[in-house]
């Protein structure tokens, strides 16, 4: 099973970062390519079964179930219900912790998915960008 793992250093403190990033509807805010975000059913955006429904530039439509959720350790885990992507079994999470002698965030998003053999490198790679222009969002849209 082919993994991604991407970090940052970002120039503010973890709690703003992470209130800028924990409502699980809010993705369009700050992920590359996501139109518009919506939850389905009656779950807050911080309860694990809460599934969000994200907009693709191509007018395409992707849903992920939040699986882990944690204002404390901010944490936030999810899975790929369905999606235009080529793989399967996507589980992905972001973590933020405290550079405690500087007053910023160290951020990581990590995945692991399945795909067609011989895609692993296209996949991983999309994947790795996309998490980084993430985190240069994120670095555009905090406040610190």
């Amino acid at each position: 099973m082919p993994k991604v793992y991407r970090s940052s250093v970002i120039e503010a403190p973890v709690d703003a970062v992470w209130q800028y990033i924990r409502d699980f509807s809010g993705l369009h805010k700050w992920f590359p390519g996501v139109s518009d975000t919506k939850l389905e059913g009656n779950k807050g955006a911080d309860q694990a079964g809460c599934v969000r429904n994200f907009g693709l530039p191509d007018g395409g439509r992707m849903r992920e179930e939040l699986l882990e959720f944690s204002d404390q350790e901010h944490i936030c885990a999810y899975r790929m219900l369905d999606g235009a992507v080529p793989m399967s079994r996507y589980h992905a999470r972001v973590r933020l912790m405290p550079i405690t002698d500087s007053n910023r965030t160290f951020a990581e998003m990590a995945a692991d998915f399945d795909c067609a053999p011989g895609h692993e490198e296209m996949v991983s790679g999309f994947l790795s960008s996309t998490y980084d222009g993430a985190f240069a969002q994120i670095k555009q849209g905090v406040k610190k």
